[in-house]
């Protein structure tokens, strides 16, 4: 019973913050039409949130075992309730930037507390990687009600959209109250510290980890997937207005999804793992993500503005474009468990503060990027250039694999 809720207040976790974190793309678009600001003006909202992931998450990182991993996710959860408060009542372009600044420090710790908190409840590399794509897949299914949640209050005119924060808030003070009624045993955290007492502070001794090739490698390999997402999932409810012609609210719910294809994917990446090998199985996906960009987005050239009323009107690449979703989704969970399943428990929070890390500076640079492409260039242009970092992870995951293997068959011969 304790067991099970506390993996119940970490899935909820992670739905509040799948809630705020991918609310952005549906930020930007209404902060060009709401707060009359530029594309790539609107396309820092994703630096302010994931740079402050970035920063908060390499300074605590280390050091959350000390404290205590239950009483730093309290803390991330009490400043994300904050953080949904301040949008209705102070709503602007700069309050934006506040929030998802806020957010994206509660979601540095969060992250790193949650993936820290997997090893704590699972005994083998199977059971953490199902709970790892369970948790994911649960994170997209935030991502998706976001979108509909936001959609309800989207009019035409005016700021009501905003008040799609009170929901969130809500939720994420739910989340709160789960886990403090929850129990945790932390000293699997603390196994094996003496051996690195003397390895100097815990901020050194993840400086010392990022420099292993391994631990390079695969931070690169997260850095490339978040570009790609990131980019991709920003900038859809534009790409759904502004290149396919959809109205505003249309937009945001077609951008959902992409987001329900991301957690199908994740949900199925955990059976899939279960019986193969993850190496073919991530390329087979990496295969299928490019075949789809190729042959999707042409889909949306030629299209003129007209009166789309309904689903019924909206062009093919609507439904088709999201389906990417379900090639992108086994990536990034499975190369965190595989990474977290080589190490021991002790390293998990500096590790996950580097994915961490890595992952926000990917997310704000495929944002950054992608919009822009879509200010100079146009959006399928932008979307079509994602091939590139496609190309460069198969390139990372094959160093990923082979780095593993070294280090397996050093471990076997001591």
């Amino acid at each position: 019973m304790a067991r099970t809720r506390l993996i119940a207040a970490l899935i909820l976790t992670y739905v509040a913050f799948a809630m705020l974190l991918n609310s952005v793309g549906t930020v930007i678009l209404q902060s060009i039409s709401s707060f009359d600001v530029t594309k790539p003006q609107a396309s820092t909202l994703e630096g302010f949130k994931d740079i402050t992931i970035a920063i908060v998450s390499f300074v605590t990182a280390s050091y959350l075992p000390r404290i205590g991993l239950k009483n730093a996710l309290i803390g991330a959860l009490v400043l994300a309730v904050a953080g949904c408060l301040v949008m209705p009542l102070f709503g602007s372009f700069n309050v934006a930037r506040l929030h998802f600044a806020m957010v994206g420090a509660a979601f540095a710790i969060a992250k790193v507390v949650v993936y820290s908190m997997i090893g704590l409840v699972t005994d083998s590399p199977r059971q953490h990687a199902s709970l790892t794509s369970l948790i994911e897949g649960m994170f997209m299914v935030g991502v998706l009600s976001s979108y509909w949640v936001f959609s309800a209050f989207i009019d035409p005119v005016g700021l009501r959209w905003l008040n799609a924060y009170w929901v969130l808030g809500v939720i994420t003070a739910l989340a709160l109250a789960l886990l403090l009624t929850a129990s945790v045993d932390e000293h699997r955290t603390h196994e094996g510290e003496e051996a690195d007492a003397g390895g100097g502070p815990a901020f050194s001794r993840m400086l010392k980890l990022a420099a292993l090739p391994l631990v390079l490698i695969f931070v690169a390999c997260a850095f490339l997937f978040v570009l790609i997402e990131q980019g991709i999932q920003s900038w859809l409810p534009t790409f759904n207005n502004e290149v396919l012609h959809l109205p505003a609210q249309m937009s945001v719910q077609a951008a959902s999804l992409f987001a329900a294809c991301l957690a199908i994917g994740r949900f199925g990446a955990g059976a899939v793992m279960a019986r193969f090998d993850w190496y073919p199985v991530l390329n087979i996906c990496l295969a299928v993500l490019a075949a789809l960009i190729i042959l999707v987005l042409p889909l949306a050239d030629g299209l003129a503005p007209g009166a789309i009323h309904g689903w019924g009107d909206a062009p093919i690449a609507a439904f088709l474009f999201p389906l990417i979703g379900i090639a992108l989704a086994p990536v990034y969970p499975t190369i965190i468990s595989v990474m977290l399943s080589a190490m021991p428990n002790r390293q998990h929070p500096p590790l996950m503060g580097l994915v961490v890390v890595f992952s926000a500076l990917g997310g704000t640079t495929g944002s950054l990027i992608t919009g822009q492409l879509f200010a100079r260039l146009d959006g399928q242009t932008a979307f079509m250039l994602a091939l590139v970092p496609t190309v460069i992870l198969a390139g990372g995951l094959y160093l990923l694999r082979r780095q593993i293997a070294i280090g397996a068959s050093v471990q076997a011969a001591a």
